[in-house]
């Protein structure tokens, strides 16, 4: 009897509904991917992104009013999944596939392209956020100070920081 009386004490589970979750992704896939695809820089990592940023969400279990969701929540959702993506790939040393029989020059676009993701993930997240957000999505230092709560002056700061330190990393 104990048992039923602590079945029936269950909370039922607040999901999103199917059609805002729906409205949601028509409206914001294709920022995600391209967030995505320019953080990570493969197409299959930025599709890996793109179920995480909405996986998330449909976990969110009425914890956000998924219907005023900006897209710029979105984007900044890409970058947090993409640096967290990067993060896992350098902690476990992975290397896509892709890359593993290519011998690149050390000035080679891609190779730098490389550097610098792997630098990213080596920052905290919000300076990674902030940094791709400001340098590969475009924001300005008045958008980044709305999103993050902080002056501008702060973002510039910021931002000046975080470039000496990715320029370090890439230096090593």
């Amino acid at each position: 009897m104990g048992t039923a009386k602590n079945l029936l004490d269950v909370q039922p589970i607040v999901m999103i509904s199917s059609a805002i979750f729906a409205g949601l992704y028509e409206s914001h896939y294709t920022a995600v991917y391209r967030t995505a695809l320019r953080v990570t820089g493969n197409s299959a990592d930025a599709e890996d992104v793109l179920q995480t940023v909405f996986f998330r969400i449909l976990n969110q279990r009425g914890q956000l009013d998924a219907t005023h969701l900006p897209e710029a929540y979105f984007r900044r959702a890409a970058v947090n999944a993409s640096i967290d993506l990067l993060r896992r790939r350098v902690s476990h040393a992975e290397t896509p596939l892709d890359n593993a029989c290519e011998p690149e020059a050390r000035e080679d676009t891609a190779l730098l392209k490389e550097q610098l993701r792997l630098a990213l993930a080596t920052l905290d997240v919000n300076d990674a956020s902030l940094f791709m957000l400001r340098h590969v999505e475009g924001m300005t230092n008045g958008e980044l100070a709305e999103i993050f709560g902080l002056g501008k002056g702060a973002i510039a700061v910021r931002l000046h920081r975080i470039r000496r330190s990715l320029q370090v990393a890439m230096e090593r």
